[in-house]
């Protein structure tokens, strides 16, 4: 089981499962959200993922429609993603867990629209978008 919160510690969430898919994505709006170089995503099946503490402290923003970042209110740390075109996962930001995890990034993507200061020294694959054959 993983575990994680905010930065402020209001919420607190688990994850039964495993985490897939998981990429650094260089593209401007998770720079944006970020506020980093990159974010690391990966895909947690919804039925896994759980908010143990501080849903009510969650807020939502839509860039897209379909698209929901949420994230908390109080410290303003993104904690995960949903999209109404799949229901069945959900896209959590690694970066909110404290425990380590097993599984390991497997691409850098949209490295076209990295940050020009960014010199992505990872030895890893590297695509202009999505790796191939990924789902969204």
């Amino acid at each position: 089981m993983y575990q994680g919160k905010c930065l402020c510690g209001e919420v607190e969430v688990s994850i039964k499962g495993k985490i897939s898919d998981i990429i650094h994505c260089h593209c401007s709006l998770c720079r944006k959200n970020s506020g980093t170089a990159y974010a690391t995503n990966g895909f947690v099946n919804s039925e896994d993922f759980n908010v143990v503490k501080g849903l009510e402290k969650l807020s939502q923003f839509s860039f897209k429609p379909g698209r929901t970042r949420h994230f908390c209110q109080h410290c303003g740390s993104p904690v995960y993603s949903t999209n109404s075109d799949d229901k069945s996962r959900i896209r959590l930001r690694l970066g909110i867990l404290d425990t380590a995890i097993l599984e390991r990034p497997m691409s850098h993507n949209f490295v076209s629209s990295k940050a020009n200061w960014d010199d992505l020294d990872a030895e890893i694959p590297r695509y202009d978008g999505l790796e191939p054959n990924r789902r969204g």
